[in-house]
């Protein structure tokens, strides 16, 4: 009873377990995509959002960089020197309207500047319309003069006869770096001058005081021609060409420019008043220095979530993994021939496979069924068609009088007997279309005259040995008409028509025009004419393998054919009547 008694409960303990699981697995049983969603979530949402927010604040960071840049950088740069440009534009404009250079007194206009320019760093010059100087405030009244060392500026301002900042150029006169800021004056007299006042470049640098910048960024002056006026970098000299040639082209622009292997992000302005353009510049080391630290927690955050989804992803993995190997297992006993039964899984696609697996397994048995039937139709075929290639022979060496002859014969019926083949294997399963075989055989016979032969009939398919024999039948036919009837000339026509009633085939085929020639009188005792190979295939193949009904009318221009053929064909012994 003890014995009894325990294995009874073994067995309720089993039995409970199995139904617990089976329970489990119903409840469980969801498609693919739950399980890969389930997957992407765990692996993903977390350090989405961590992402987030760091990327977040990383644009910020960005943003107000960029802002800082634009604002406090280039934007108050340019207001120190367009102020700086608008006072000296404003004390030209005053001395040009002094009486003294109306009166052309030179003596008294030179005193008066000097006074008025005592306490700045400008110098007035009078330049002629020949560029010579007439008057310059940093030498002594009378001192000689020479030619101003701005040409291009002058001769533009004289052309614009409006105010003008040239860009930077070295002094002669002065042995440095100046720029000057011209205005045209013309006298009742009608001569014209230039008034200029002569800024030493240095002179700018309060414009790019470093107190102005962000830490870490240069700015600089950069006038027209791309050559630096004044630079907060002591590496970037006043009159050279600007180490950064790439600037951006609109009038407020940030881009990432590299050069000399270094990186630099690069804030721009546009002054319109006086026609440089005002740069700002830092290396990206120091720029991205925020984003840095930023991707920093971001990496030690994906690290920690990308574990996390590790681990989800591996639990779901081992759910899927059971069910892959027996699916596995029932491939290779589909690839062994063995049957195969489908299979429950968690999964229901995965069940879908399974399935599949043995529904394939049926298919093949089934497959491998119809392969050994379609061989042994194939090898049915294949001695039909020695069969009937064996009666070309014999047919073509009876009606031949040499070896030329008959090999040229042989090879056009073998040709007209491969193109019905094509037609036969290409359209095996649906039948072989009438007009498309009767073009298929007629093609290396037709004139270059499309209208002398004239197809007409329904749509018609025929069973592949009935398409066979009716175009060996319409080849010998055309091979007749072009030896002695209707495309034996310029001129005849060929009608092929077809009808399809009471279960019969008609086909009738009609040469016109052709050039009838009398037949040969028979002498007494001689032996009648042969029978040619095409009335053999006429009579012989379609009349005894097909079954089909021959009529054959002589007209005057022409021979017609009419044959009827059941629609069925007849399939006993079909090529068997060859020879």
């Amino acid at each position: 009873m003890t014995e009894v008694s325990g294995k009874d409960q073994g067995e309720a303990s089993r039995g409970g377990l199995q139904a617990a699981a089976a329970f489990v697995r119903d409840r469980l049983r969801r498609p693919f995509s739950f399980y890969l969603i389930s997957l992407l979530l765990i692996a993903i949402v977390p350090s989405f959002i961590f992402a987030f927010v760091i990327l977040k604040r990383s644009v910020d960071a960005q943003e107000q960089v960029v802002t800082s840049l634009l604002k406090a950088s280039t934007g108050s740069v340019t207001r120190i020197v367009e102020r700086e440009i608008e006072g000296m534009l404003t004390t030209l404009k005053v001395l040009s309207a002094s009486s003294a250079i109306e009166l052309r007194d030179m003596r008294v206009f030179y005193d008066q500047a000097s006074v008025a320019l005592a306490d700045s760093d400008s110098d007035l010059v009078v330049i002629d319309r020949n560029h010579h100087q007439r008057l310059n405030t940093r030498l002594p009244f009378g001192a000689p003069l020479g030619r101003a060392s701005d040409p291009e500026s002058i001769e533009l301002a004289f052309k614009n006869k409006g105010p003008l900042v040239s860009g930077v150029f070295f002094d002669n006169t002065d042995g440095r770096w100046v720029f000057n800021v011209y205005l045209p004056v013309s006298l009742p007299t009608g001569e014209s001058y230039l008034l200029g006042l002569t800024q030493n470049a240095a002179g700018m640098a309060k414009a790019v005081n470093r107190n102005t910048l962000s830490p870490g960024w240069n700015a600089a002056l950069v006038d027209g021609e791309g050559k630096v006026i004044v630079s907060s970098d002591a590496a970037v000299k006043s009159g050279e060409v600007f180490f950064l040639d790439k600037l951006p082209a609109i009038s407020i622009g940030v881009a990432n420019i590299s050069e000399n292997g270094t990186d630099y992000r690069v804030a721009t302005e546009f002054s319109v008043v006086t026609g440089w353009r005002i740069a700002a510049w830092a290396p990206r080391a120091v720029v991205d220095a925020p984003i840095l630290w930023s991707f920093l927690w971001l990496s030690l955050g994906g690290i920690i979530f990308a574990s996390i989804a590790v681990a989800g992803s591996l639990t779901v993995a081992r759910l899927l993994s059971q069910g892959v190997k027996l699916l596995a297992m029932d491939a290779r006993r589909l690839g062994a021939g063995e049957p195969i039964k489908p299979r429950r899984y968690l999964i229901t696609e995965v069940e879908d496979v399974s399935s599949a697996l043995a529904r394939a397994a049926a298919a093949r048995s089934k497959a491998e069924g119809e392969i050994r039937f379609l061989m042994r139709e194939v090898a049915h075929r294949s001695k039909n068609q020695l069969t009937v290639i064996q009666s070309m022979l014999n047919q073509s060496a009876s009606s031949t009088e040499n070896a030329s002859e008959f090999a040229e014969a042989f090879r056009k019926r073998i040709a007209g007997l491969a193109r019905s083949t094509d037609l036969m294997v290409a359209n095996a399963a649906l039948g072989v279309d009438l007009r498309e075989l009767a073009q298929n055989q007629l093609q290396p016979f037709a004139p270059d005259d499309p209208q002398r032969i004239v197809l007409s009939g329904p749509a018609l398919r025929l069973e592949t040995q009935v398409a066979q024999m009716l175009g060996m039948a319409l080849h010998e036919l055309a091979t007749n008409a072009t030896k002695h009837g209707a495309l034996a000339n310029a001129t005849g026509v060929i009608r092929l028509d077809w009808s399809v009633s009471d279960g019969m085939i008609a086909i009738r085929w009609r040469e016109e025009g052709a050039d009838i020639a009398a037949p040969p009188k028979r002498a007494p005792g001689q032996a009648p004419a042969r029978t040619g190979f095409g009335t053999v295939v006429l009579e012989r193949m379609l009349g005894m393998a097909l079954g089909a009904e021959l009529e054959r009318t002589m007209h005057p221009d022409g021979i017609e054919w009419t044959i009827r053929i059941p629609r069925g064909g007849r399939d006993d012994g079909a090529a068997e009547t060859g020879n």
